[in-house]
């Protein structure tokens, strides 16, 4: 009766944070925790664990308000207190719930959950109290790192230098607050790929992966939620490096497990270390037993999930004579050796069996584990999940797990340096994923934890609660997570910083970006997204310059270094691909791109030592180590190294060179030059570039006889090379008028342009839609023009999803998961294309594995005007190498030849499976160029009916 008059604040459906309950001035019947002296924080339980977390609350709230609280056992003499403690493990919560002043029925036997509540009157003498109660160690402590984030201690305080925000009073508004369970029990990260950077740091810092060095991880996880640590493993015994390890793990409440090839909670270079003979069951079984034995007997009573079965030595397959028989014996007789050291039958302890890489591959033959083994399904290394529980497939006791990544070691090519983890494909997957039953474990590969905070935080965030994470709700963490760690005040504009710098990263991860990703001759490719580059960069220093300095050093490692790196490689390739055209052309620019690039390669390292030797007075040693400059194959470069730069010898005498846009060709290779056909529907223009092929300037006269050719009327002396923009006042063209002609003159040479002028000018009347120009059409998926909805399914825009722009997709994400066919829901583009003809088009869309390992794949369908679609899979003939494809072009790309008549058209796209999440549709109606992102979308027209 007493709740009933509280407001209770939990989190619902797309509701990504808990409402803020803490205020600078009292509102009615708030708690004062500071009011010239802060409030005692009393504790009576015997758990070291939660009394660490309660030393914590009472540093930050002295961090916050300059008093430190009193921590007491008992409530006598205290007006107003903070009671601690977890329900039947402390007597000041059990008398709370005796006398009714708290209710445990939502708390007793549930995992990890909490309340805040402001309570009067708990005990004689006591005016009021703020109580923080847990179900369980993790959910008390859950409730005392929800309390100090909300005063202003972010999770990120220490291993982000984020400024604690200062408060002279703290009031805590009447009420109870929770976040409810948790749907993913359990949820944490896998250190991995830890050196140089990690392991250059925690070496200098601790002397290694020690238990000094876990006490800050443990805490960070608790802060954020997690409960759950795979730890450092290459070279690392998280057991032997450090004995005291285990036992601070157990007294934090991390849960430990080991990873997916490092059975029985022996890490692998425990092997080299103490192992006898190969590693081998067939030949030499008795060891490996005696190994894992010795592991679980180490493991003790220590919480912890165990992972079974057998990879090879090194996170290697096993060789091919291994087969699925034998895999199933050694978990036969692995569970065997859990129940000799537990005591207890295997079903008890926790386990789990990793399907990774070719680990599935048991699996889809046939092999399985016992039901009470969980099944850790697993992504690509790539963020694409590669497998998931088919709808309405038997429940497991054991349930589903997923191993994702943020970072990775391997082909086609290792990503490591940077975070290049787009939040809006994170949430499409990992929706997905939940969507599919996969709520046992979740654990991402995070490398070596810096730089990946940002998606750490939002993995974690939906791991809790994956239903309160929409589309449209990432924009909203984004911003409060930017307003968690650098206030209110800029939190729109550094929310933009982080989720453009997301997307732009996750086109192409920076390990495999060189000269010739971007196109320089192309839809402006390479100028173009060096503009977006630099605009970010830009942005980034303005907000810099606003922020108080007090938040400098956070800001760089969480937004503007991450950001000006990556502009500054962007734009050393730029010069790269530069230096490689003009060497080709002749141009006099030759050489300066060659020293660009070589200033650009020393900013690179500048920028790093900033970072390792600067930032908060030096804390970072060797965090910024990872080389990323010079890879030519999977594995990194031991060193960053410069690309190769072109030389060449420039004449004395200066001599005319031309290029057009749109083109390879070049004056003086070309005697005469033809620009792309222009039309008044093109959604970029033509640039002109004239430049000097020698050392002395030259005098260049450009000029048409066309004044409907908008081009300046140049007449002077070139340096180096001038650009002018070609266009043309479609208005005044006469009617019929097929081209018109540009003339450069330089002294004795005389080069003629033509500009073909496209007959086709106007669309009918009523027409709204993408017309063609330039050879193609190209649409954003989620621009349709129509749509068709069969319900239950509903098409949803995924913003920011994709290379360029937003991506839709279908949902129930659960809904005819195995379909054959299409459903009835469409979406339709109204398309114009000039002359009838059977065209290519090009649907691109996100990488998306077979994740039902369906035999045909993900499928859609497709069709133009009243034709019948026709089918498409995603994954018809995937091998390896279009799978490397994919994800190096962040994209599946599939292609059909459709007829389209001259005029209007009507391109629908049907759903089949829901898991086909479309980005683009490019129509290539005679010359569309190959690039990396493909051309820039269509001139959209909308004329009116008569």
């Amino acid at each position: 009766m007493f709740l009933a008059s509280f407001l209770i604040h939990t989190i619902g459906m797309g509701q990504v944070a808990l409402p803020s309950f803490v205020s600078e001035f009292p509102k009615a019947s708030s708690f004062p925790l500071v009011l010239n002296e802060a409030a005692s924080l009393l504790y009576d339980g015997t758990d070291e664990g939660i009394a660490m977390g309660v030393q914590h609350l009472q540093q930050d709230i002295l961090a916050v308000s300059g008093t430190k609280p009193t921590v007491k056992v008992s409530a006598d003499g205290e007006p107003f207190a903070v009671i601690i403690g977890q329900v039947g493990h402390s007597e000041l919560i059990d008398r709370l719930i005796q006398s009714g002043k708290i209710q445990a029925s939502s708390l007793l036997g549930i995992w990890e959950t909490f309340q805040i509540l402001t309570v009067s009157h708990p005990f004689p003498g006591m005016d009021q109290a703020l109580v923080i109660v847990g179900s369980d160690k993790r959910g008390t402590l859950f409730g005392i790192y929800e309390l100090s984030e909300q005063i202003g201690v972010s999770p990120w305080y220490w291993w982000a230098d984020v400024p604690v925000k200062q408060k002279s009073n703290i009031f805590i508004d009447h009420g109870t607050y929770s976040r409810g369970t948790p749907a993913v029990k359990y949820r944490g990260i896998f250190i991995n790929d830890e050196a140089p950077a990690l392991a250059g740091w925690a070496t200098k810092k601790y002397g290694g992966f020690t238990h000094t060095f876990y006490e800050k991880v443990f805490e960070l996880i608790l802060r954020l939620r997690g409960n759950y640590l795979w730890p450092a493993m290459w070279g690392r015994a998280f057991y032997d490096d450090d004995p005291m390890n285990g036992p601070m793990a157990e007294k934090y409440g991390i849960v430990i497990g080991t990873s997916h090839h490092e059975p029985l909670m022996r890490a692998h270079v425990e092997w080299a270390r103490y192992g006898e003979g190969d590693w081998n069951y067939q030949t030499n079984k008795a060891i490996l037993q005696d190994f894992w034995r010795k592991g679980m007997e180490r493991q003790g009573t220590m919480e912890a999930t165990i992972s079974l079965g057998m990879r090879g030595d090194g996170d290697e397959p096993m060789s091919e004579e291994n087969n699925i028989a034998l895999l199933e014996r050694i978990i036969e007789d692995q569970r065997q050796i859990i129940e000799e050291i537990t005591g207890k039958p295997a079903s008890e302890t926790p386990q789990f069996w990793a399907l990774y890489k070719e680990v599935q591959d048991y699996y889809d033959l046939g092999m399985r584990v016992p039901d009470d083994v969980m099944l850790l399904l697993c992504d690509d290394n790539w963020g694409n999940v590669r497998k998931l529980p088919a709808i309405g497939a038997e429940p497991r006791t054991g349930g589903y797990g997923m191993y994702y990544h943020f970072d990775y070691v391997g082909g086609p090519r290792n990503y490591k340096w940077l975070n290049t983890n787009p939040l809006p494909k994170i949430w499409e997957q990992l929706n997905r994923t939940y969507q599919h039953g996969v709520d046992q474990l979740w654990v991402v590969n995070v490398g070596d934890i810096k730089p990946m905070e940002f998606p750490i935080s939002f993995f974690l965030d939906m791991a809790w609660n994956p239903s309160a994470f929409t589309p449209y709700s990432i924009e909203q963490f984004t911003r409060q997570w930017a307003a968690s760690q650098f206030g209110d005040a800029f939190a729109p504009q550094i929310a933009h910083l982080l989720a453009k710098f997301g997307k732009m990263s996750g086109r192409i991860k920076p390990e495999l970006l060189d000269w010739r990703t971007y196109s320089l001759h192309y839809y402006e490719e390479m100028a173009n997204v060096s503009q977006e580059w630099m605009e970010l960069d830009l942005l980034a220093a303005f907000v810099k310059e606003q922020l108080d300095s007090s938040y400098h050093d956070a800001f760089f490692q969480l937004v503007e270094h991450p950001i000006i790196a990556s502009a500054n490689v962007h734009r050393l390739y730029e010069s790269t691909a530069k230096n490689h055209l003009y060497a080709k052309q002749g141009r006099s620019l030759t050489a300066k791109m060659a020293s660009q690039v070589q200033e650009l390669f020393d900013r690179d390292a500048e920028i790093s030592r900033i970072y390792n030797e600067d930032i908060a007075d030096g804390k970072w040693p060797h965090m910024m180590d990872q080389t990323r400059i010079g890879y030519t194959y999977w594995q990194q470069p031991e060193v960053n190294k410069i690309p190769e730069l072109k030389t060449i010898n420039l004449p004395s005498k200066g001599s005319l060179g031309i290029a057009l846009s749109e083109s390879m060709d070049f004056y003086p290779e070309k005697k005469s030059l033809t620009s792309v056909m222009l039309s008044p529907f093109d959604s970029q223009p033509v640039r002109l570039e004239v430049f000097n092929r020698g050392k002395s300037p030259i005098e260049v006269a450009i000029s048409t006889q066309e004044p409907w050719v908008l081009v300046d009327n140049f007449k002077g002396t070139i340096h180096d090379q001038l650009e002018l923009t070609v266009a043309i006042d479609w208005s005044q063209v006469p009617v019929g008028q097929q081209s018109a002609e540009l003339e450069v003159r330089s002294n004795k040479e005389k080069v003629s342009i033509t500009l073909p002028l496209s007959p086709h000018r106007v669309v009918s009347e009523g027409f709204k839609g993408f017309v063609e120009a330039m050879g193609y059409l190209a649409m954003p998926a989620d621009a349709f023009t129509a749509k068709m909805e069969v319900n239950p399914v509903r098409w949803e825009i995924i913003p920011d999803l994709g290379k360029t722009g937003n991506a839709i997709m279908a949902t129930p994400e659960v809904w005819a998961t195995d379909a054959i066919d299409t459903q009835g829901s469409y979406l339709e583009y109204e398309v114009w294309v000039h002359q009838e003809g059977v065209y290519d088009v090009h649907v691109v869309a996100n990488p998306t594995l077979n994740y039902l390992n369906q035999e045909e794949g993900l499928r859609y369908g497709i069709g133009v005007n009243d034709a019948d679609p026709i089918l498409v899979s995603l994954h018809a003939h995937e091998t390896h190498q279009t799978w490397e494809s994919w994800v190096i072009k962040s994209a599946n790309v599939t292609k059909s030849s459709l007829p389209f008549n001259a005029g209007k058209n009507k391109l629908r796209l049907y759903m089949v499976n829901p898991g086909v999440v479309f980005q683009r549709i490019l129509v290539d109606t005679g010359s569309m160029k190959s690039t990396f992102l493909g051309p820039p979308d269509s001139k959209f027209v909308s004329t009116k009916a008569n």
